[in-house]
C-alpha cells in the first residue's frame, strides 16, 4: 500500500501551476545528519554525482569537506532515485539539509512512490521529519515523512519540527 495516493496530491505536483522544483528539507541538522545522508546515498546504490562549481569531482568521504565552502565554491550532489527521477542536494548550510526534485519527473503513482520511499529512507536514517514545500515557500508544507507513523503523509495542519510529527 502506498504512503500517498496520486489522486490525493496530484494538484500539488502540477508543474504548470506550482513551479517545477519544490523544496524538500530536513531542519535542525548537524554534521552527523549530513554524513548519514551521504552514507545512505553510497550504501543504497543510487547513482550519484558530486560537483563543485560545475566540475564533477569525487564525493568526499568526510562530509565536512563537502560543507566547507572555501572561496565561495558551491557543491552540488545529484542523486538518481530512479533512472529518470533526480534529487539535487545543495549543501548551503549545516543546520538544514535541502534538496530539490523536479515535478515533471514525478507524474503518476509510480513516481510519487519513488519520492515517498526516498523521503522515508532519509527520515529513518536521521530520525527526523522530511518536508516537501512549494518552490521558494518553506512555510507551507504539503507532504512529509512523519516519524510516528513511519510514512509520508499529507500535511494539512501546522508542522512542528521539534517533535518530529505533524500537528493538524
Amino acid at each position: 500500500m502506498p504512503d500517498l495516493l496520486w489522486d490525493d496530491v496530484r494538484e500539488w505536483f502540477d508543474p504548470e501551476e506550482n513551479g517545477s522544483l519544490p523544496d524538500v528539507h530536513v531542519p535542525d541538522t548537524t554534521i552527523a545528519d549530513w554524513q548519514a545522508v551521504v552514507d545512505l546515498v553510497r550504501s543504497r546504490g543510487w547513482t550519484y554525482q558530486y560537483s563543485v562549481d560545475g566540475r564533477v569531482v569525487r564525493l568526499p568521504h568526510r562530509v565536512e569537506d563537502m560543507l566547507n565552502r572555501r572561496n565561495g565554491r558551491a557543491g552540488m550532489l545529484k542523486v538518481w532515485l530512479a533512472s529518470d527521477v533526480l534529487a539535487i542536494f545543495r549543501p548551503y548550510v549545516l543546520e538544514r539539509i535541502d534538496f530539490d526534485v523536479d515535478l515533471r519527473q514525478l507524474q503518476g503513482q509510480d513516481r510519487l512512490d519513488v519520492l515517498c520511499q526516498f523521503m522515508r529512507a532519509i527520515g529513518r536514517a536521521l530520525g527526523k521529519p522530511v518536508v516537501l514545500t512549494p518552490e521558494g515557500c518553506d512555510t507551507v508544507p504539503l507532504i512529509g515523512y512523519e516519524l510516528r507513523s513511519d510514512c509520508v503523509v499529507v500535511l494539512a495542519g501546522v508542522w512542528s519540527s521539534g517533535s518530529g510529527d505533524v500537528v493538524g
